[in-house]
C-alpha cells in the first residue's frame, strides 16, 4: 500500500495549466538571456527545411552477418555519436506494439485526477525522488520548469520498488517491465558499437559502466501541460544528461532542442523512433570523442507533450569514471579528472567543479537562434 504524503506546498503544473490562468507565475519565467532564444515550437519544427538535422540511424543491419553491411551501420552510429551525441534510432528491434503500450499506460496515469496521482508523490526534501513530482528550483537559474513527472528505477529487478509504481492503469507495470528488459538489450548493442568505434573490444564500455549487474535503468515520464505563455517558459532547462545513455519515447509533439554549432536546433518528430542521447558518462570514458550534447525542452499552448526517458546510469559509488587508458596518448591526454558517478552528479546539481568541464556546458544565448 502506498502511503499518502503530506500536502504539496504548491500546485502541480497540471493544476496551474487547468486553472484558466492567462499569465504564468513569475517563478516559471525564464531569465532574460534565455527569452530571446525561445520561440513557437510548432512554427520552428515546420520551418526547418535546410540547416542541421538530428541524425536518423537505421539499426536494421546492426546484427547483419555481412561484415561490410554491419560495419556501415556501426560507422553511422559512431559518426552521429561524435558529431551530435544524439540521434533518432529506427528499426531498433523493440516492437511498436510494446512502445505503444508503454505510452498509453503513462498517458492514462497522467489523466488520473491529481489527488489520485498524489498518492504516489515523492518527497524531494527528504531525498526521495522516486514517484510523482514537480521540479523544485534547485537548478542553475533558480526558476521552476513547466512540467510534472513520474520517476522510478526499472532495472535491475532487485532495485525496483513496485510499491510506488502506478497500479492504474493495469498495464503500467507489465508494459514497463517488458520495455525495460528489451531496452536493456538495445543498450548492450549500442555500447558494443560505441566500444568498437573507439578501437576497443565490444564489451568494454558496458563493463566500464557496470555490466548486467550494476548498470541502473531509471525511467522518468515527463508531462508538459499546455502553457498560456510558452515564449516565457521551459519544460526542462538546458542541460546535459549525466547517464551513459538515455533512450526517449515521445507522443509526437515537438519540443526537444539541441544546442548544435552555436544554435538551438529543433528535433523533428520521427514516427516509431527512439531518441538516444550520449550522456556525460560515455563522454568522460571516451575522453570527449563522443558528445554529451546540451539540450532543453520547450512547451506550447496547443498540445500536451509527454516523453518517456530511460537513463542508463552506472552505480553511484562502485565505478570511477575516467578516460579509458587505451585511447589516451601524449597527443591526446586525459580531458577529465577521475570521479565517481555520485561526485559527478553532485557537481552537476550544485555546480561544484569536478574537473573536466562537462558539467559546466552553457550556451551563449546571445549567439543562439
Amino acid at each position: 500500500m502506498v502511503a499518502t504524503p503530506a500536502p504539496t506546498p504548491s500546485p502541480r503544473v497540471e493544476e496551474l495549466a487547468r486553472s484558466g490562468l492567462d499569465t504564468i507565475p513569475k517563478d516559471y519565467v525564464r531569465p532574460e538571456e534565455e527569452l530571446k532564444s525561445i520561440r513557437d515550437i510548432f512554427a520552428e519544427e515546420k520551418s526547418i527545411l535546410d540547416g542541421p538535422q538530428l541524425p536518423t540511424i537505421d539499426l536494421e543491419e546492426i546484427d547483419s552477418s555481412d561484415e561490410e553491411t554491419r560495419r556501415r551501420c556501426y560507422d553511422e552510429v559512431k559518426k552521429a555519436a561524435m558529431d551530435w551525441g544524439v540521434m533518432h534510432l529506427i528499426n531498433h528491434g523493440i516492437p511498436e506494439e510494446l512502445t505503444s503500450r508503454v505510452k498509453e499506460a503513462g498517458k492514462e496515469f497522467f489523466e488520473l485526477p491529481v489527488e489520485e496521482k498524489e498518492k504516489y508523490a515523492n518527497e524531494q526534501a527528504a531525498g526521495n525522488v522516486q514517484g510523482y513530482g514537480s521540479k523544485l528550483a534547485n537548478n542553475a537559474s533558480g526558476q521552476l520548469e513547466w512540467e510534472d513527472y513520474f520517476f522510478h528505477c526499472v532495472l535491475p529487478e532487485e532495485r525496483r520498488d513496485l510499491s510506488i509504481w502506478p497500479k492504474h492503469p493495469a498495464d503500467y507495470i507489465p508494459a514497463t517491465c517488458e520495455y525495460a528488459k528489451q531496452l536493456r538489450g538495445l543498450a548492450t548493442k549500442i555500447l558494443s558499437v560505441l566500444s568498437v568505434g573507439l578501437g576497443l573490444e565490444q564489451g568494454r564500455l558496458e563493463k566500464e559502466v557496470g555490466g548486467l549487474e550494476d548498470l541502473i535503468l531509471q525511467m522518468k515520464i515527463n508531462f508538459y501541460p499546455k502553457c498560456p505563455q510558452p515564449e516565457l517558459a521551459l519544460g526542462v532547462e538546458a542541460h546535459t544528461d549525466v547517464s551513459a545513455l538515455t533512450f526517449i519515447l515521445h507522443n509526437m509533439v515537438p519540443g526537444l532542442q539541441l544546442f548544435y554549432e552555436g544554435k538551438w536546433v529543433t528535433a523533428k518528430c520521427v514516427p516509431n523512433s527512439i531518441i538516444m542521447h550520449i550522456g556525460d558518462t560515455i563522454e568522460i570514458l571516451s575522453n570527449g570523442k563522443y558528445k554529451s550534447i546540451l539540450h532543453r525542452g520547450l512547451v506550447n499552448k496547443e498540445k500536451v507533450r509527454i516523453s518517456w526517458a530511460v537513463f542508463c546510469e552506472p552505480h553511484k559509488d562502485k565505478i570511477v569514471l575516467k578516460p579509458l587508458p587505451e585511447i589516451l596518448s601524449e597527443a591526446e591526454p586525459p580531458r577529465f579528472e577521475p570521479r565517481t558517478f555520485a561526485q559527478h552528479l553532485e557537481g552537476k546539481l550544485f555546480r561544484k567543479a569536478a574537473g573536466g568541464g562537462v558539467e559546466d556546458k552553457k550556451p551563449d544565448y546571445d549567439k543562439s537562434s
